[in-house]
This record gives structure tokens, sequence and C-alpha cells, in this order.
């Protein structure tokens, strides 16, 4: 998987390429971590991310869980037919913003 992130005042995207699996959730984290502590909100570009695991979802929402506490949120934008089904699924379309 392929990461691409760009900052703006306290505003970040990540855009993900690829498959978010149990082998590449940690990318992720770690492109959360690299982020700075003024970055609250962030919303992933799943644009080009062909699949997502169950553990990229614990990723996502364990990051959407520490940015509401600073008084932010993860934003989901341009999922796919099939990454929005599992969204759907698993009941995070009610939890996540979810923008198409």
């Amino acid at each position: 998987m392929e990461l691409k992130t760009v900052i703006e005042d306290t505003s970040a995207t990540i855009a993900l390429v690829g498959n978010l699996t149990v082998a590449t959730a940690p990318n992720l984290e770690a492109a959360f971590a690299d982020l700075p502590e003024s970055v609250v909100d962030i919303t992933l570009d799943l644009a080009e991310l062909e699949y997502v695991a169950s553990a990229g979802l614990r990723v996502v929402v364990a990051q959407d869980k520490k940015a509401r506490e600073a008084g932010g949120s993860v934003r989901i934008a341009n999922p796919n037919e099939d990454v929005m089904e599992v969204f759907d699924v698993t009941g995070l379309v009610d939890i996540l913003e979810i923008v198409q």
C-alpha cells in the first residue's frame, strides 16, 4: 500500500493506494503518528484503495477516537463500492463521516 500525505494547518489528507490489510495497517498507523499534534482533522482519500480488512478498520476507528478527543475528526472520502460495503456492513457508516 502506498500513502500520500498533505498537511495544511490543522488538517491533513492521506491518500491510500492499494490494499489496507493486516500487513499494511501499521503503515497507516505510522502515518497517523507522524502527523503534527496540531493536526486534528484528517481526511482519508480512498479513491485508489481497492480493499480494506478489519485490521485497517481498527486503525481508522482508533484514530477517529483520538481526533474526536482533540476536537477534530476523521473523514472518509471517495470510497469505491466494495470498500463502502465494508463500512456499511460493519456499521461504521453510522460512526464515521463518509463523503463520496
